[in-house]
């Protein structure tokens, strides 16, 4: 939570102040403290699905921030902006949330559902490819069509990963949470 506020802070503020330097700040804090309590809830043993869902959550809250922050600064760069928010507060939400359709503490054990989507997805490479560059190729090359090509080819890695995810078996509720859907689709639909 504190990278958090700390990030969506420094986002916010770098609007009326007309500071690229703000959003760099927000960007680093966000991504330094997203890796940190990641690390830290490895290292302690302290992982648990509310805290995987809970980061989740935090990540989609500081990009946005930060990219609505870009776009007030480079007013040029709103449709790249765009689709990339689709992609990363759309697509890569319900991506990253189906872990929880497993018995997975977060993503960042999908590869023992579906290696293919995990590597495209959550790998490092991955992880950098679909949040890094994107900002790099904004920021350095400052080409509204470039930038768009990028969010594009990412959406479409999403969309992509997503239709193979619905292949994915899912194993087996017990028999409390089968009951429990017996149930529910047993109910009448409102």
């Amino acid at each position: 939570m504190v990278r958090t506020v700390l990030a969506v802070s420094l986002a916010l503020a770098a609007a009326p102040a007309e500071s690229l330097t703000l959003i760099l700040a927000a960007t680093a804090v966000y991504w330094l403290g997203d890796m940190a309590d990641g690390a830290a809830a490895r290292w302690l043993r302290r992982e648990t699905r509310i805290g995987a869902v809970l980061d989740i959550a935090c990540d989609r809250a500081c990009a946005c921030a930060i990219y609505v922050g870009l776009v007030w600064l480079m007013p040029q760069m709103w449709l790249p902006v765009a689709l990339y928010l689709v992609s990363f507060a759309v697509l890569d939400l319900m991506l990253s949330l189906s872990f929880l359709r497993f018995p997975l503490a977060s993503p960042n054990y999908f590869y023992l559902a579906d290696p293919a989507i995990y590597r495209w997805n959550w790998s490092l490479v991955a992880k950098g490819v679909n949040s890094a560059l994107f900002l790099a190729v904004l920021l350095l090359l400052g080409s509204p069509a470039l930038s768009a090509a990028l969010a594009l080819a990412l959406l479409g890695l999403k969309a992509v990963s997503l239709r193979l995810l619905a292949g994915v078996p899912v194993p087996e509720a017990d028999e409390h949470c089968a009951h429990a859907l017996r149930r529910d689709e047993s109910a009448p639909s409102s």
